[in-house]
């Protein structure tokens, strides 16, 4: 039956949600992506997009940690988007040894490929935010970047020592390489968590 003309799909409008739905699809792939810090309970290992929505959780609940002129509703979008590269760019685990150059070059191609799958407007919007996140030079990067490194932290401490013990993790190693991005973004978040997390590497 041939429907009104006031209700008909609009071509255009069609071909935008083609577009919506295949973006969808595509980051499902970012459940299959295992990263090097355990979930809680040291079962298995967590993957990227548990990692996301958990990360955007203690943005949401640690949002009184953020400083001036942060908002909150950005935090949660950069959050939300900033994992999804590594679908074609795989995880690299912090205390990793890598090339810094090759992964970057990685991925900016995936964030060229994936968020590409998008209407244009999204498209570019989403990029934005994920370059944004990742120069982190604005304070919403810079809460978003230190809600990012902060949650491995306690993942690990939670299952025992997770991905410090796989790659031979020092405090010092978590001083330089998380805790002056958490600190930066976070300070009093930081001081609280080093607390925690300092005694197990006095054992």
């Amino acid at each position: 039956m041939q429907l009104p003309a006031s209700t008909c799909p609009d071509d255009g409008a069609e071909t935008r949600l083609s577009a919506q739905i295949a973006f969808l699809q595509e980051i499902d792939r970012l459940k299959t992506i295992l990263r090097a810090s355990p979930i809680g309970d040291a079962s298995r290992p967590e993957n990227s997009a548990e990692h996301s929505w958990h990360i955007a959780m203690y943005a949401l609940v640690l949002v009184d940690q953020a400083g001036p002129g942060v908002r909150i509703d950005r935090v949660l979008q950069m959050l939300m988007l900033h994992d999804i590269v590594e679908i074609d760019a795989g995880d690299m685990p912090i205390h990793a040894v890598f090339d810094p150059a090759e992964q970057e070059a990685k991925e900016q191609a995936a964030a060229t490929r994936i968020f590409g799958l998008l209407p244009a407007d999204q498209a570019v919007a989403f990029r934005a935010l994920w370059d944004e996140f990742e120069a982190a030079e604005t304070p919403d990067a810079v809460f978003a970047k230190s809600i990012d490194r902060v949650q491995p932290l306690l993942q690990n401490l939670a299952s025992g020592g997770g991905s410090w013990l796989d790659y031979d993790v020092t405090l010092d190693q978590i001083d330089s390489r998380v805790g002056a991005k958490v600190e930066r973004g976070a300070p009093a978040l930081w001081t609280h968590v080093r607390a925690l997390v300092a005694p197990f590497f006095s054992r």
